[in-house]
This record gives C-alpha cells, sequence and structure tokens, in this order.
C-alpha cells in the first residue's frame, strides 16, 4: 500500500502515479477510438415501428434486427443457401415426424449464459403461446424437447414438408433471462406478459449484436457482441443503428454527409439515382423475392365481386410499373416470384386489355351503380413511390368508369386497419416477402384464412379449395408432389384474382461502397445467384466491412 501524507509525496510516487493515469486515460482513449459510433457503424434507415421481440417480428425492418441479435438453427445465407448454423447436424425420421438436432456447445448468450437445447425448447413454446410474428409456421408441432443438454428434438402432429426450411425462422432466446423479467399482469397465466415487454427494448439473444439502446419511436442502437461463437473478421462495424425515417430528401441529404451507410429498399428512384451521383456511393440490385401488389379486398363491396376484381386487372398498366417506377424489376407473373422454387411459369396472367376489363365490369353487380361504390386505393407514407402506383391505378380505372379514392397511410396505420373486413381500404398497395425458401411461405402468409387480418393478406380471401390445396401442398413430403399441388393453388388464385400483381420486385438500395464492403451486393455485381433471398436477409451486418480512414477521405478531413 503506498501512503500519501499531507505533507506531500516523493517524487517517485508522483511518476508512478501519473502514468497510472495516462495509461488509463490513454486506454479510454483507444477504447474510444475503436468503438466510436460515427467512425466504426452501419446505419440505415426503416419504417418503424420495430418490435425487436422474436415472438412478435415480422416486418422488414424487424426481420433485419432480429436476424442480427439472435441466432438460428440453420442459417439462411443468401449466396450459399441453408447452411448448419447452432445445430451441427440433423437427422429426419422416415415419416417425416421427427426431426433431432443436434447443437454447439460453444455458443453464449449476450448475458454470458450457455445456450442449450433446453432454451430451444423455450423459445418454440414461447412463439407458439404467444402466436404472433412467425408462430404460423409451426402449428403442425406436437412437442418439442430437449433429449440432452445439446440434443433437441421435434415432433409434428402430421407431415410438414418444408419444415426443415422453416426453422430459419425459429430465433433462440434466453429462458433464464426471459423468465427474470417477466411482468406478471399478462395474458399467459403463470408467464404473465412472457417478458414482451422487456423485450421491446432489450434483448435476450447470442447473435452477433445486440441492443444497447431502444427508443421505440427513434432508433435502435446494436452493440458487436465481442463473445460472438462466430467470431469476426477485421474493420467488421462495431455498432449498427436503425433509424426511424424514409423521407428521401432526409436520405440523401445523410448519404451526403456520410451519416448514412445503407438506405431502406423504398426510396425513390429519382433519389437512388441522385444518391448513385455522389462520390463514393453506388446503387446495389439484390433480389429479395417479394412482390408487389395491389391487395383488393374481397369482403368490401364493390371489390368483393370477381368480375369487379377482374377489370381492375384487365385496367391496370403493368409496363409503366416495370419500366417508368420500379425499373430493373420484372412483371410479376402470378402469386409468387418467378425466381422461388415451386412458382408455377404456366400461368395466364392478367395484363392491361381494356375491352377485357369492360366485359368483365359488364358482368360485375355494382355496372349500374359505379357511382355509388368509388374504390379506396392506400398506399404506404413511408415509402413514396407507392403513390405514383396508387395514381397510376386511379387514372387507368378512371378509362373504365371507375372512381378511384387514394388515402396515404403511415405503417402502423396500414398495420391497424388490416386486422378488421371494415377497416381494411378496398384495395391496399403493398410489399410482401419470403419467410422461408419456397412458394408455400408466400402461399400461406398471403393467402391461407388462418393469416386474414394481418397485413399480409389484406384480401381476407377466405376460400376453402384454397385453404385445402395449401394445407396439402404443405403436408407433402415429396417435393415434386408439393410442386405440383403449389401449382393448383397459384391457378385457384389467379382465377379468383383476389390481387392485381404487379412486380416481382428486386430490392434497389444505395450504399457507401467508397468506405463499405457488402459482399452480396458485390456478388450480385458479379451475375452471382441469391440461392435465399429472405425478407431482411440482405442486411447481415457481420458480413460487412466499414473504413473509418476511407470515410474521413472523402469527407475531405
Amino acid at each position: 500500500m503506498i501512503m500519501i501524507s499531507e505533507r506531500g509525496i516523493t517524487k517517485k510516487v508522483l511518476l508512478i502515479f501519473l502514468f497510472v493515469i495516462l495509461m488509463l486515460q490513454a486506454g479510454s482513449i483507444c477504447k474510444g477510438k475503436e468503438f466510436r459510433p460515427d467512425e466504426w457503424i452501419i446505419r440505415e434507415p426503416g419504417a418503424f415501428p420495430l418490435y425487436p421481440d422474436p415472438a412478435v417480428g415480422d416486418g422488414n425492418i424487424e426481420c433485419i434486427a432480429i436476424s442480427n441479435i439472435y441466432d438460428v438453427l440453420i442459417f439462411p445465407d443468401p449466396i450459399k443457401g441453408l447452411t448448419p448454423h447452432l445445430a451441427t447436424s440433423w437427422e429426419i425420421s422416415p415419416d417425416g415426424l421427427k426431426y433431432t438436432f443436434n447443437l454447439r456447445k460453444d455458443v453464449k448468450f449476450h448475458n454470458g449464459d450457455e445456450l442449450t437445447a433446453h432454451d430451444v425448447v423455450f423459445s418454440m413454446e414461447r412463439l407458439l403461446t404467444i402466436g404472433e410474428g412467425f408462430a404460423y409456421l409451426y402449428l403442425d408441432i406436437d412437442e418439442v424437447k430437449a433429449l440432452d443438454k445439446h440434443t433437441v428434438e421435434f415432433t409434428l402432429a402430421k407431415p410438414f414438408g418444408p419444415f426443415l426450411d422453416t426453422l430459419v425462422r425459429l430465433y433462440i432466446v434466453n429462458e433464464a433471462q426471459v423468465m427474470a423479467n417477466l411482468e406478471k399482469s399478462g395474458q399467459y397465466g403463470e408467464f404473465g406478459d412472457y417478458g414482451k415487454r422487456w423485450l421491446l427494448t432489450n434483448d435476450a439473444g447470442s447473435g452477433p449484436y445486440m441492443i444497447k439502446e431502444m427508443e421505440l419511436e427513434s432508433h435502435l442502437l446494436l452493440e458487436k457482441f465481442s463473445d460472438y461463437w462466430g467470431g469476426f473478421e477485421e474493420n467488421t462495424p462495431n455498432y449498427v443503428k436503425l433509424i426511424s425515417t424514409g423521407e428521401p430528401v432526409t436520405v440523401r441529404t445523410l448519404l451526403a454527409r456520410r451519416e448514412l451507410e445503407i438506405t431502406d429498399m423504398w426510396q425513390p428512384m429519382e433519389s437512388l439515382q441522385a444518391a448513385a451521383k455522389l462520390k463514393g456511393v453506388e446503387l446495389a440490385y439484390t433480389p429479395c423475392a417479394q412482390n408487389l401488389q395491389i391487395m383488393l379486398n374481397t369482403k368490401r363491396a364493390p371489390t368483393d365481386d370477381i368480375h369487379f376484381r377482374r377489370a381492375l386487372a384487365y385496367c391496370m398498366d403493368y409496363d409503366t410499373v416495370a419500366e417508368k417506377i420500379y425499373m430493373g424489376s420484372p412483371v410479376a407473373e402470378g402469386p409468387v416470384p418467378a425466381m422461388l422454387p415451386g412458382h408455377n411459369p404456366d400461368l395466364k396472367m392478367y395484363r392491361k386489355d381494356l375491352e377485357k376489363a369492360k366485359e368483365e365490369l359488364k358482368k360485375s353487380r355494382y355496372y349500374n351503380d359505379l357511382n355509388k361504390y368509388p374504390v379506396e386505393i392506400a398506399w404506404v407514407a413511408e415509402v413514396p413511390e407507392e403513390e405514383k402506383i396508387a395514381l397510376l391505378f386511379q387514372a387507368n380505372a378512371a378509362q373504365i368508369g371507375v372512381k378511384v379514392e387514394i388515402r396515404k397511410k403511415q405503417w402502423g396505420q396500414v398495420i391497424a386497419d388490416a386486422q378488421s373486413v371494415e377497416t381494411t381500404s378496398h384495395g391496399n398497395v403493398m410489399f410482401v416477402g419470403l419467410h422461408y425458401p419456397e412458394a408455400g411461405s408466400m402461399l400461406k402468409s398471403r393467402y391461407h384464412s388462418s393469416t386474414c387480418g394481418s397485413y399480409e393478406q389484406q384480401e381476407w380471401l377466405g376460400d376453402d379449395q384454397v385453404d385445402a390445396l395449401i394445407n396439402k401442398a404443405l403436408g407433402t413430403i415429396d417435393r415434386d408432389e408439393r410442386f405440383a399441388v403449389y401449382a393448383q393453388v397459384q391457378e385457384r388464385l389467379v382465377e379468383l384474382c383476389p390481387t392485381i400483381w404487379l412486380l416481382d420486385y428486386s430490392e434497389i438500395r444505395a450504399y457507401q461502397a467508397g468506405y463499405v464492403d457488402w459482399p452480396l451486393a458485390d456478388h450480385m455485381k458479379a451475375g452471382g445467384e441469391v440461392l435465399c433471398p429472405l425478407l431482411g436477409n440482405s442486411d447481415y451486418f457481420r458480413d460487412m466491412r466499414v473504413y473509418p480512414d476511407k470515410r474521413a477521405e472523402l469527407l475531405g478531413k
């Protein structure tokens, strides 16, 4: 122990004392430089609200956040396809009812707890009990149990052909941490609120990034998890910030100031083209197995009439959407994107034909009272290009005597309105993406009766034949047989015309190529193929690299 008297201290002790202080300060400075958010960071805008709870969130911005915070058994690598992740290997019983997974033994949650098979069991049971997010993918599970600390077994009540593919959406949470943060008042009995309130602003994951700061209406700041089992390469971003904005002028300004690294996918084409003129900024084209459509409410007059819906489909100018509004994206070839396994290439699609549109309209029971039945079409305020589609639809419909009223809705309002037939607009301009890499994902989430009342199915279709065919397809283990049934589902949907299918959308985003390496963007520039283009899957930040020195050069520092 060093004793310091009131009369002073020796020179030697003073030097030692100053040296220690300087070293501590130097360490603090170095650490500050290493982790300064304005240097080692990827920032990206998106449409909030954002629910980072993996049992709740399923929108694009949420999939981006959740897939970086939480790990899955099988990883959906966009380029390589499905690869082992938390699960190192697995076995499937001959009848397709039992799936047994062997887990990695070196995985830690963000709080330091070990990840075990019991956490996998808890995660699935929690997801199914809450019944939100991606729970609908797992309704055929009869039992999930831990055979030992690192082995988990799923038993299905009936065969589910694409079950393995769906596990890309089972995000594993820390059971002990969630249970320690329950609110007693809640709808889940002894589990209270099941940790839902706590997981709005915190995480219980084991992924490469963890929540550092969450402002529900503002931003989500993620910090690199230094003990991540998969490790990190040099120059992996230390921070990721998802920002609640999408306003084009704001986005371009942030890009120009090098305060935004990647734009969202909803920016207007003219805005993206202007951004690409900035030094060091390039455009990335990444297929994402999303389609752009106008969902038609089949339970409200006048779009409850099949001939009225077909008339709208025949009057729409698809080529203008593809050539003028979303350049680089092909016209849709049905309910399932053409790049997706299980797509039916033999469908006879609707194309602009005013004579056919008028013929169908005359068959409609509303033909003699068109003035009494205006069509309300809604577009998402955070996606400015959708207004152009709404205006085009309005002009096209006027050519056959149908009046269209346009309504702008914030994303939160879209979600709320989709929960009842009465508040769902007649038409809704909407992007919908893939949850697992097969046609069944799109068909189930978009058209099965079980998904009515969600933003993904604002058609309120409720067709027994469609439901039966989807159920049959998903229950078929043989892939070729399953795809044959998918083809029948798509034919039935085209017949019913609950949707005006516009585009198979390719994401177009501007990014700071001058100081950010984005392997997926480079892969696409080289003409590469994408095998697993899931919603939110393009933004796995652990694969990206950031170079602050290059950023400083672009800023002129």
